[in-house]
């Protein structure tokens, strides 16, 4: 979010709670990006503040977690003393959320990382929510490639590599006719809390249909080591896919993530290299 709307946003999210009869006396920002996360005080509830444009996804994001909730997932809840929806408040849309006390940090084993993602993908399978598809998220990033006046400066021969390298390797996994199901969309370890609770995951509005390799592909390498029942050759292609959609986002003129046109930079040499390792396989996902 831009620095110069976050004083009024972190407004939004203290005056909806206090409509809502929580006390709020304090607030200080924990996260900032395309959207702002904000721990109000003393009623020690998050804040989830966006621009009101994007109320779509924070209801649906609402909605999916409040659901899951409900058959014990390991999922960040919404605050259970005021009503879970999305509370428009000037240009912003703002959601509540149950505060969770982090823990000292540690790594994460990839066995323990590997658990948590199959708990999460077990309560996903018992609830009924109409969700996108994973390709729509893929069509996503197409679009920016192919939008220069969004993605102002790709250079030329990383835009081409992009776009064949999202449209080749969509084509091979969609080929390959694997079974689906609610996916989290993005649990890599940014999105993988520690709490007192044990580890959560956050930021819901990402959920989406697809196969289960595709949420596998956002986690460390060794993650995929817990799940012999995984395609490889279909994972091998979902991680250099989620590699290009990434890197896709990071060249996107509205990016709010610090130092994200180095990464977008980086990741486009992991890609090349991935890309090497993919042909010399035999593959032809991304010919």
């Amino acid at each position: 979010m831009k620095t110069s709307e976050v004083p009024r946003a972190v407004a939004a999210g203290m005056s909806t709670a206090s409509a809502l009869g929580l006390r709020v006396d304090d607030a200080v920002v924990v996260h900032d990006s395309n959207r702002i996360a904000v721990r109000l005080l003393p009623c020690d509830v998050l804040a989830r503040v966006a621009y009101v444009a994007h109320q779509a996804g924070a209801k649906f994001e609402v909605e999916v977690a409040r659901r899951l909730a409900q058959t014990d997932s390991p999922v960040a809840e919404p605050e259970p003393r005021v009503e879970p929806r999305v509370y428009v408040r000037g240009d912003f849309a703002v959601t509540l959320w149950k505060y969770y006390e982090p823990v000292p940090s540690r790594d994460i084993a990839p066995s323990e990382y590997a658990q948590v993602l199959e708990r999460l993908h077990a309560g996903m399978r018992q609830i009924d929510v109409t969700a996108p598809h994973f390709t729509d998220r893929i069509a996503q990033a197409q679009s920016l490639v192919g939008n220069r006046a969004h993605t102002p400066e790709l250079p030329d021969t990383e835009r081409e590599l992009l776009s064949k390298t999202l449209r080749n390797l969509r084509r091979a996994v969609e080929g390959r006719g694997a079974g689906e199901q609610l996916l989290h969309g993005e649990p890599h370890p940014g999105n993988l809390l520690r709490t007192k609770r044990g580890l959560l995951f956050v930021d819901l509005e990402t959920c989406c249909r697809g196969p289960v390799e595709f949420d596998i592909a956002h986690a460390p390498q060794e993650v995929s080591e817990y799940y012999p029942a995984a395609n490889q050759d279909l994972l091998r292609d979902c991680r250099i896919l989620v590699l290009a959609m990434i890197a896709t986002w990071r060249w996107d003129r509205d990016d709010q993530l610090p130092n994200g046109r180095q990464l977008g930079a980086e990741w486009l040499s992991q890609i090349r290299a991935a890309l090497d390792r993919h042909d010399a396989g035999g593959s032809d996902g991304a010919q």
